[in-house]
C-alpha cells in the first residue's frame, strides 16, 4: 500500500520504482534492482543513469537499453513469430475485385426515403420465395443433464448451457457425433462447445479436436482432457490463413472433419464455410473413392448410419500428405453479427449476382441486418434483464453499431417495420451461405436452435452431404 503525502499524492513504496505516472496519477509499482531508484522502463528518469533507454522499434509500447537491442530484437515478444505449416496468406479470403468495391458509404440515416424504399424493394424481391421464419429445432443432450440441474449455474451459465445443448442435439440428430472424425471448432474461444462434444462422446475412439482461435485465451478448457486416443490442439491462427489440409494432425490421421462453431461473427462464417469447402482439395465423406461416374449413384443410396464407424480412407501410393484431400462430414454453425460480414469473404456472392445485387446493396444489408436485434427487440427484453449486469445478452453487444443509434430513421421507418426489414437482410445474408453449400454437394438448412428469450441470435446453419 502507498503512503499518502502532506500533498496528497502517494509516496512510492520501499523497492518500488520512485516513477510518477501522470496518466495514472500515481508511481510506478514496478520492482527496482538493488541500489536503483527507478525500474528499467523509467531508467531514463535517473540522472546517474549511464545508459541510455530507447523505444523498441518493434513495439514503442517498452524501452531497451540502446547498446542490447540487438540482442533483445532476438527474443522480444513483439517479433514476428515462424508461421505454422498450415499458415497460407488469404487462401480463404476470396479474390479482391475491383468492380467489387463498394464506393463510400453513405450512413443509412443521411438516405432520403425514396433511396431507402429502393433497397428494401430489391431486398424482398430477393428473398421472396423464401420462409421469412425457419423451423424450429430445439433440442437437448444427455451429456448437459447434470449441468442444466446444477443449481450453482447462474442464469448467465444456464443460457449458455442451453444453447450448447441444442447445438450437439441437432449435430446428433445429423449423425454428426461419432467416432474416427475430427472436430474442427471455428471461434473455439475457450473451447466450451468441444468439451462438451468430448464429454458426450467420451466412449468414442479415435477422436480428435481443432480449436482455432487467432487470439491468445486464458482459462481454456481443452486442456483437461487429454488421453491416449483423443487429441485436443489448438490452432492460433485467423481462419482466413488457414490451409486446414496442411494440419499435421489430419494429415497423419486423415478423419473426416465436422466444422462448427457458437456464434462466429460476422465474416468469420464465411471464412469457415471457405476453409472448408472452398478448395479443390475438398471432398465430401463417402465420395472421396469414387471415380466421377459412380458419384452419382452413391447419392442416390444412404451412407453409413451415425452406429456405423466412419473409417479413415486408404491412402493412393502416389498420394503424398501434401496432396491429401480434406474430407467433409458436416457442418453446424450457429450465426450471429451480419453487419460484420465482408463482401470479398462472402461465399454467397453467385447467389447476388443472380438477383441483380452487388457489393452495393449488400453493404447496404449489412447495416440494415443490425435494426432486427438492436434498441429495437432489446425493449421486449428489458424485464428479464434489468439488475443483472454481466449476465445482459452477448449477442446485443456484438450487434452495437451506429445504426442502432436514434436517428431520423424513426421518421421514415417505425421500430416495428425496421425489425423486420432487419430479419429479411439476415435471411438473404444466410441464403446465400446455403446457396453456396448446396452447389458444394450438400444438403443445408436453416433452423432457430433456441428461443428468443435465451438468444437473440438463434438461428443454425447445418449441412451434410447430399450422400447422407
Amino acid at each position: 500500500m502507498e503512503v499518502s503525502t502532506a500533498d496528497g499524492v502517494c509516496a512510492p513504496l520501499a523497492g518500488r520504482c520512485a516513477f510518477f505516472v501522470e496518466k495514472k496519477k500515481r508511481y510506478c509499482k514496478m520492482i527496482v534492482g538493488s541500489g536503483k531508484t527507478y525500474c528499467g522502463e523509467h531508467a531514463n528518469s535517473e540522472k546517474e543513469c549511464e545508459k541510455k533507454r530507447i523505444p523498441c522499434p518493434l513495439d514503442p509500447k517498452h524501452t531497451v537499453y540502446e547498446d542490447l537491442l540487438a540482442k533483445h530484437l532476438k527474443k522480444c515478444n513483439s517479433r514476428e513469430k515462424p508461421k505454422p505449416v498450415f499458415f497460407v496468406q488469404d487462401i480463404n479470403a476470396g479474390p479482391t475485385l475491383v468492380e467489387d468495391t463498394p464506393k463510400d458509404e453513405v450512413p443509412l440515416a443521411e438516405h432520403s426515403k425514396a433511396e431507402l424504399d429502393l433497397l428494401i424493394t430489391k431486398l424482398k424481391s430477393a428473398v421472396k420465395g423464401f420462409k421469412c421464419k425457419h423451423e424450429e429445432s430445439i433440442k437437448s443432450h444427455t451429456a448437459f443433464h447434470e449441468a442444466l440441474n446444477d443449481p450453482k449455474n447462474g442464469d448467465s451459465a444456464f443460457k449458455h448451457l442451453k444453447q450448447q445443448a441444442s447445438l450437439l442435439g441437432n449435430m446428433e440428430d445429423l449423425h454428426l457425433l461419432g467416432p474416427n472424425r475430427c472436430f474442427v471448432e471455428f471461434g473455439a474461444g475457450k473451447g466450451k462447445l468441444s468439451h462438451w462434444i468430448h464429454v458426450a462422446l467420451e466412449d468414442c475412439d479415435d477422436i480428435h479436436f481443432l480449436l482455432v482461435e487467432r487470439s491468445s485465451t486464458r482459462f481454456k478448457v481443452d486442456g483437461k482432457h487429454q488421453k491416449a486416443d483423443t487429441k485436443f490442439e489448438r490452432l492460433q491462427v485467423d481462419i482466413q490463413h488457414l490451409d486446414l489440409r496442411k494440419v499435421p494432425l489430419l494429415q497423419e490421421k486423415d478423419l473426416p472433419v465436422v466444422g462448427f462453431g457458437k456464434h462466429l461473427c460476422g465474416a468469420a462464417t464465411d471464412l469457415a464455410l471457405q476453409c472448408l469447402l472452398g478448395s479443390a482439395e475438398t471432398t465430401l465423406h463417402g465420395d472421396q473413392d469414387q471415380p466421377p461416374s459412380k458419384r452419382s449413384k452413391l447419392q442416390q443410396q444412404p451412407e453409413e448410419s451415425a452406429g456405423v464407424e466412419l473409417k479413415p480412407s486408404p491412402k493412393g501410393p502416389e498420394e503424398t500428405n501434401a496432396q491429401q484431400k480434406l474430407r467433409v462430414a458436416g457442418v453446424a454453425i450457429a450465426l450471429c453479427c451480419h453487419h460484420r460480414c465482408d463482401w470479398r469473404h462472402y461465399v454467397g456472392k453467385e447467389f447476388f449476382r443472380e438477383r441483380g445485387l452487388g457489393a452495393a446493396e449488400f453493404a447496404a444489408f449489412l447495416r440494415m441486418s443490425s435494426w432486427a436485434t438492436c434498441g429495437f427487440s432489446q425493449a421486449k427484453h428489458t424485464s428479464s434483464s434489468q439488475g443483472q449486469t454481466g449476465q445482459t445478452f452477448e449477442e446485443e453487444e456484438h450487434e452495437a453499431t451506429e445504426e442502432a443509434k436514434p436517428d431520423n430513421l424513426n421518421v421514415l421507418l417505425d421500430a416495428e417495420d425496421r425489425e423486420q426489414v432487419g430479419r429479411l437482410c439476415k435471411l438473404l445474408i444466410d441464403e446465400g451461405r446455403v446457396h453456396f453449400l448446396q452447389k458444394k454437394g450438400l444438403v443445408s438448412s436453416l433452423c432457430y436452435y433456441t428461443s428468443t428469450d435465451v438468444s437473440l441470435e438463434n438461428v443454425l446453419l447445418t449441412a451434410i452431404p447430399a450422400s447422407s
